[in-house]
């Protein structure tokens, strides 16, 4: 499979091309990026052969068979449009787009194409996480009561920009934070929340967008979720929890793009440390994109994942705005 890059960013270059590389028969052809002269450093760095300033120019290159999408939100929906348009599978990073219907729109389209679409979740990919998954559907810790997600961050300085202070772009910690974990909420419950309540601020990073969120969710089990992500906490630590009417589990320090935390489950014979995988989350993710394409099994988290995770937070941003309990609207998903 020979790929393009849309967007020659941090991502890509930090966790991406590896994956993609990693893969059997796969390959980087091109890159595309607004700034040529950026887009040609980034592709002579990455032994990436074309650069390219113009989406058109890359779509229209029979030899790429797949595109990833990782430009500012703003961008996601138009480009994904043209990549699914041009017969391209894509693998877009979250949050898909900036509406449900935009979001919505992709999907559908890419069904009628017949082109593999996905989001770039990565934390359902993480050992730890899948450990969770599996402890939960197990019954290990019996019916699960309540969820505490905890994911505040201190934001890296060369992450910023547009992330504090373009609301236009898709800043703001929850289009940012919040979707990875109402996908990772929907991961591990196999469920999807129905209203939410919120409150949202500015803790001294945002500008014009909020930097710090807490929610709660109430789920179709009756089960109850609480989040905190924010951009400003550099000593909080992440991790998530799920108590049930058998047990608890505690992971810490997981909610990362890295193969790093520890889970423990505490029942009723005491406490224990739980083991898992510690492989790298993109390789499997691309590994998993990669076999879809070729018609065995389905990616990591798909496009429906994708719409359901903007649902989610699209209702926290509105909740926190207006005050008020806001139901979650999936679009007809």
């Amino acid at each position: 499979m020979r790929w393009g890059l849309i967007g020659a960013s941090r991502i890509a270059s930090s966790y991406v091309i590896d994956a993609i590389r990693a893969q059997a028969d796969c390959d980087i052809l091109s890159v595309l990026s607004s700034n040529a002269s950026r887009g040609a450093s980034f592709a002579a760095d990455h032994g990436i052969v074309d650069s390219y300033t113009d989406l058109d120019a890359l779509l229209t290159d029979p030899s790429v068979d797949a595109v990833y999408i990782s430009t500012t939100n703003d961008k996601h929906h138009a480009q994904a449009m043209a990549a699914i348009a041009a017969g391209k599978h894509v693998l877009c990073e979250k949050p898909l787009a900036m509406t449900l219907a935009e979001a919505n729109e992709m999907v559908r389209s890419a069904e009628e194409k017949g082109v593999v679409f996905a989001t770039n979740h990565h934390l359902r990919n993480a050992g730890s996480h899948l450990a969770i998954q599996d402890l939960i559907a197990n019954g290990r810790i019996g019916k699960v009561l309540s969820a505490r997600v905890f994911h505040a961050v201190n934001l890296p300085e060369h992450l910023r920009g547009w992330r504090i202070n373009d609301a236009a772009a898709g800043g703001g910690v929850i289009p940012d934070i919040t979707v990875h974990d109402a996908d990772t909420i929907r991961f591990h419950l196999s469920e999807d929340p129905v209203d939410v309540i919120a409150k949202s601020g500015s803790s001294g990073l945002g500008e014009g967008v909020e930097d710090s969120v807490m929610s709660v969710w109430s789920m179709p089990s009756g089960a109850m979720v609480q989040t905190h992500e924010s951009f400003t906490h550099g000593y909080a630590g992440t991790g998530i929890e799920f108590h049930g009417t058998k047990g608890s589990i505690f992971a810490r320090n997981v909610m990362t793009q890295e193969p790093v935390g520890e889970i423990r489950l505490v029942d009723a014979q005491g406490e224990a440390a739980i083991s898992y995988e510690k492989h790298n989350l993109y390789h499997r993710a691309f590994g998993l994109f990669v076999q879809a394409v070729a018609g065995r099994g389905r990616p990591s988290a798909d496009g429906v994942d994708g719409v359901k995770s903007l649902a989610v937070a699209l209702a926290v941003r509105e909740a926190a705005k207006s005050g008020n309990a806001t139901r979650v609207d999936y679009g007809g998903f």
